[in-house]
């Protein structure tokens, strides 16, 4: 349980950083907003170097199927748009996915 914590922590603090940029470049919003869009990323590559996996390269992968459901989590808690059923089940599948990367039998 703590794993998907530091991942969901993670891609909160990955999905903040992104969405200053996007609202600087898109929004018009002020050039403030890289200060603490910045911070956010560094907090994000921090997060993601605790996580106890034996490569990065899979430590990586698997947080992808995590990013996924926390980018349409964000998509209904901040943009105010409710994920469809396509967006749920892919979801789904994708944390079906990451949950088979990092708790699969390696020999």
């Amino acid at each position: 349980m703590k794993l998907y914590l530091i991942y969901a922590a993670a891609a909160l603090a990955e999905i903040a950083g992104c969405f200053a940029f996007w609202a600087w470049l898109r929004m018009e919003k002020s050039i403030g907003w890289l200060v603490p869009g910045v911070a956010s990323l560094v907090v994000f590559a921090w997060l993601l170097a605790l996580v106890p996996a034996d490569a990065a390269g899979r430590a990586y992968a698997a947080y992808g199927g995590i990013y996924i459901v926390a980018s349409l989590l964000w998509l209904w808690a901040v943009e105010g748009q409710l994920p469809d059923r396509f967006d749920m089940a892919g979801g789904a599948i994708c944390l079906a996915g990451a949950s088979l990367i990092l708790f699969a039998p390696r020999g």
